[in-house]
């Protein structure tokens, strides 16, 4: 068997994947984004933009010319000023903001909700660079030290109603991100956390 089992003393179980370990709210907690009621409230609240890997430098180098015309001239002129992306506060590079709130490279939509730039350019055909991992698995957050990656569900008051569509649809947080996931870690780790689930949730588990 692949995963393995490690009880913190702040009494939060994981599952050890590789060097991944994956908190048990992935599994247990349900989400399923519903925009039409928190208008993509995610791409403007907090105190920083998206968080970046590294690997993804590039990849804006490499498609903003693709990305430029579906951004708002807000989010251009914020670009030009602060530059592609920033080295933030916490030591990681993230996208720049617009006067400390909206990622500089979301757009109002239709009902006013609020869409990716980066990822309309992708779905036109224009770039080759979906959207930062950070947001495609959102709400999940990682974070690494020397010898493991961890993987948390991060539970945050704007996405309740995303609690609630996810509990009425019955998806929990890893189907609801399992293109993410897969895209991030692999298809034979997500098989292994999958597996993991199933057997958890067997009526005699």
């Amino acid at each position: 068997m692949f995963f393995q089992f490690l009880i913190f003393i702040h009494f939060c179980t994981m599952i050890k994947i590789g060097d991944t370990l994956i908190s048990e709210d992935v599994l247990e907690s349900y989400f399923v984004c519903d925009l039409e009621k928190c208008k993509g409230a995610c791409c403007v609240e907090g105190d920083l933009g998206a968080p970046l890997d590294e690997e993804e430098l590039d990849k804006l180098k490499e498609n903003f010319e693709g990305i430029a015309p579906f951004l708002t001239e807000r989010g251009r002129k914020e670009i030009e000023r602060q530059g592609l992306y920033i080295f933030d506060l916490e030591g990681d590079y993230s996208t720049p903001t617009i006067d400390g709130r909206e990622c500089a490279y979301a757009i109002y939509g239709e009902k006013g909700i609020l869409k990716c730039g980066i990822e309309l350019a992708y779905e036109n055909g224009k770039s080759n660079f979906r959207k930062p991992i950070s947001c495609h698995l959102y709400p999940v957050r990682i974070s690494k030290n020397t010898t493991s990656i961890a993987i948390n569900y991060d539970k945050w008051d704007i996405c309740n109603p995303a609690c609630v569509l996810g509990a009425q649809l019955n998806v929990p947080v890893y189907l609801f991100l399992r293109e993410a996931l897969v895209q991030k870690f692999g298809r034979e780790w997500y098989n292994q956390l999958e597996k993991y689930a199933e057997e958890k949730n067997k009526p005699d588990g």
